[in-house]
């Protein structure tokens, strides 16, 4: 278990988040440029090394009804990649993005490069778009998903 001062380390690496002191010598560390009211990335890291990650936007993390994720047995490459994908999966749109997308159902997806990809449902399709560019299109969520995963890509 990494200590409470290597995972401060760690999480004030990431310059995009704004650190916090909160009460019993707590930290939480904020994502202002948060594309939604979601704010908190790391909320109430504990001097004891507890604390929590929000990941509410995410598979495959368990989380608690606020879509919090506890990283007190995280090592720090876990934490290093829960980060990058607590950011990505609040960071906003870009113009070409939101004008694609709109207010369609959408995924993120992230490869180990921190390379990502957006499934987007349009029209009864699937359609997966490299940024602006259309990367491909499916008839159903598994096939694209199944591409998505053979590409080496991981639903965030």
């Amino acid at each position: 278990m990494l200590t409470f001062e290597e995972k401060l380390k760690i999480i004030e690496s990431f310059p995009q988040l704004k650190r916090n002191d909160v009460s019993l010598g707590r930290v939480n560390f904020q994502y202002e440029e948060s594309s939604s009211d979601k704010k908190n990335v790391v909320y109430h890291l504990h001097p004891n090394g507890n604390g929590f990650v929000y990941t509410g936007k995410m598979s495959g993390y368990e989380k608690n009804d606020k879509g919090m994720t506890n990283i007190r047995d995280f090592s720090a490459e876990g934490l290093r990649e829960i980060l990058e994908k607590s950011i990505t999966s609040l960071a906003p749109k870009s113009t070409g993005e939101s004008a694609i997308i709109g207010e369609q159902y959408e995924e993120k997806w992230i490869n180990e490069r921190k390379q990502t990809l957006t499934l987007v449902e349009e029209d009864d399709m699937w359609h997966v778009y490299a940024g602006m560019n259309l990367d491909g299109i499916f008839t159903s969520y598994e096939e694209a998903a199944q591409y998505l995963e053979e590409e080496g890509f991981n639903k965030l």
